[in-house]
């Protein structure tokens, strides 16, 4: 049923700033932003080896009040490096939700609270590169 992720939607109640503060932090602008003008609602980037979409949402269009607290679903991203990372992420003005915690052989977890509320999950996942690894190559 399930097939793969399509968008990750976050908010913020500045759009602008949140897109700037991921644009640092991936090394990309946003590919896409509406509206094109003006002020935007809704800013997405394509990111890592499958170019899943991370959509940043204003505030005023979450389907759910917006709390204070972060809260929700936590998505982990893979990365090479959880601590590094997990730094880097600190360093650009994130907060701590959850230090790097080995889970297992192979499988070591982090989480921030990015800038604007969200949680951000990030992982060394073995299982993540044996996908790669099974991909065709081109």
């Amino acid at each position: 049923m399930l097939r793969g992720l399509t968008t990750i939607s976050l908010f913020a109640d500045d759009v602008p700033a949140a897109r700037n503060w991921y644009a640092e932090l991936l090394g990309t602008d946003a590919y896409f932003v509406r509206p094109a003008e003006g002020t935007p609602a809704y800013v997405e980037f394509r990111i890592g080896d499958y170019q899943h979409e991370l959509g940043i949402v204003d505030s005023r269009y979450a389907p759910h009040s917006h709390s204070e607290k972060p809260g929700g679903a936590i998505v982990y991203w893979y990365v090479d490096d959880v601590q590094a990372s997990f730094d880097r992420l600190l360093s650009l003005g994130a907060t701590v939700h959850e230090k790097p915690t080995e889970r297992g052989p192979g499988f070591v977890t982090a989480s921030v609270v990015d800038p604007f509320g969200n949680l951000l999950g990030i992982m060394y996942n073995e299982h993540y590169l044996e996908v790669l690894r099974s991909r065709p190559q081109r």
